[in-house]
């Protein structure tokens, strides 16, 4: 494709070369680049890329993007000086795929907890009433039954718009896609076309990279606000900022709730381990997942459905028929002590509140909740002591171990986590930095109809320690453990 083609839409301040040349491939990673490639210099938050100019024209980069001219020029090159590398990407990946999403229905969901639930049960869902369709997630990203292997929440705009160009090819009318705080940052679905926008909730996170709230809340707000008058938008009317995130968007807008009233009203009739009896507009309806936050994501993935021009009868009953997303709220039970065992990603103190609070409804007795979790490594130390105590407040007993430390000493997390234990939860707090040991711990310690919550990693199948990512697997491992019981 030609460069001039591929620079539409981004804002340039100077050029110095061909624009008229012919453009193989775009990379942001120097590492990726050949012959009659594009190399775009992002600013990463480790790492800058005008540090890699001169690796990218080595292996052959005939064109670069970036925000600061070299001081070096290199004739054969053209050079393209635009005012942000993270915009431009997004553009140029746009037109250099061909609009991919412009050509089927691109759906995003985003929110601190429930994006990757309501993303999973659309894709189920509108696969379950005849579509072909794709899906970006936190867990994979899926072509039809083809799974691709998810590397983070939502990809880089290359990568994106790589997949969504797929998906066309392949025959997908619609794309369900997880949109996080720092894709929208960091300008990974600019030049995309939504014809939906939902907002599940947003608490407590990412205050490592937004450094304060009201910075991610903004940043949320910001893709809502630049949505289309073709696109709708659906937000959760019961979360605080529910009505601000669509102020000022120009899509049409729809709220849902359990509490006030909405397009689309749910009233919970009865919570159980079998599932969620519910009223939905009206309609008495059950469903296979638990909880009342699940309630909400079924009432996102209803409205969605329902603006989509589906039938509404007909996406109650498939909705219904529905399992959720791996790592959330997926439990077992032990064959002989019917210990109930639940893996769940909670990795935020309002996702780990949920999770708790619902369990605290299911209990049916005097059953021990007894709850195993821990924080991340390199991300937010704020949120490190609010997890432990909101773990100490509706648990019986706790065990604080690692998640994925990455670059940070285990046994420090924990103590940032201890932090949070006031004196009189003390007494029922075990720190144990090996997350297996831990888990065993955890069920060694239940009797007979206890509930063990393994939370924090949820779908994860590792734990990254130094660079080095382990095989790990909660659910597994909690398996493991559960046929220990029966020898």
């Amino acid at each position: 494709m030609i460069l001039q083609d591929i620079l539409y839409k981004v804002s340039i301040r100077s050029v110095k070369g061909n624009t008229g040349i012919e453009i193989n491939g775009l990379h942001i990673d120097s590492r990726k680049v050949m012959a009659g490639d594009c190399f775009i210099a992002l600013k990463g938050t480790k790492t800058n890329g005008d540090e890699f100019i001169t690796s990218a024209i080595e292996k052959g980069a005939i064109a670069i993007i970036c925000e600061a001219l070299p001081s070096v020029i290199n004739e054969a090159v053209t050079y393209v000086q635009v005012d942000s590398a993270a915009e431009a990407v997004g553009y140029m990946s746009h037109n250099f795929y061909g609009e991919p999403s412009s050509k089927l229905k691109l759906v995003g969901v985003t929110g601190t907890n429930g994006k990757t639930t309501i993303a999973t049960l659309l894709w189920k869902l509108f696969t379950a009433m005849g579509y072909k369709c794709g899906l970006i997630s936190t867990v994979q990203n899926q072509i039809g039954e083809k799974i691709i292997e998810a590397t983070h929440t939502t990809p880089d705009a290359v990568t994106i718009n790589a997949l969504l160009k797929q998906m066309v090819d392949e025959g997908c009318a619609y794309v369900f896609m997880e949109c996080s705080s720092h894709a929208i940052h960091q300008g990974r679905i600019t030049g995309l076309q939504f014809a939906a926008a939902l907002f599940s909730n947003i608490t407590h996170d990412h205050l490592d990279y937004h450094k304060t709230f009201d910075e991610y809340i903004r940043v949320k707000k910001s893709w809502f606000d630049k949505l289309p008058s073709t696109a709708f938008a659906i937000s959760n009317a019961d979360d605080k900022r529910g009505a601000v995130m669509l102020q000022n968007t120009h899509a049409k807008k729809y709220f849902y709730s359990l509490k006030t009233m909405a397009d689309f009203k749910g009233k919970i009739l009865d919570n159980s381990l079998e599932g969620l009896h519910m009223t939905v507009n009206e309609k008495e309806v059950y469903f296979r997942l638990i909880g009342e936050f699940n309630a909400y994501n079924l009432l996102a993935v209803y409205g969605a459905a329902v603006c989509l021009g589906e039938e509404k009868d007909n996406v109650l009953q498939v909705l219904s028929s529905l399992d959720g997303a791996e790592g959330r709220f997926d439990y077992m039970v032990s064959k002989k002590e019917k210990i109930k065992g639940i893996v769940d990603y909670a990795h935020t103190p309002d996702a780990l509140l949920n999770v708790l609070a619902t369990i605290k409804n299911l209990r049916q007795g005097n059953e021990q909740v007894i709850t195993v979790v821990g924080c991340g490594g390199d991300r937010d130390k704020t949120k490190r002591p609010v997890m432990a105590e909101v773990a100490c407040e509706y648990s019986d007993k706790v065990i604080l171990t690692s998640d994925n430390p990455r670059s940070e000493d285990p046994l420090e997390i924990l103590k940032d986590m201890q932090a949070g234990v006031n004196a009189a939860a003390k007494k029922k707090v075990i720190s144990i930095a090996d997350r297996k040991e831990a888990i065993k711990t955890a069920v060694s310690l239940a009797g007979k109809d206890d509930i063990v919550l393994i939370a924090g990693k949820g779908h994860e199948k590792y734990q990254d320690i130094k660079g080095v990512k382990y095989d790990f697997d909660d659910k597994k491992i909690l398996n493991e453990m559960f046929e220990l019981l029966e020898k």
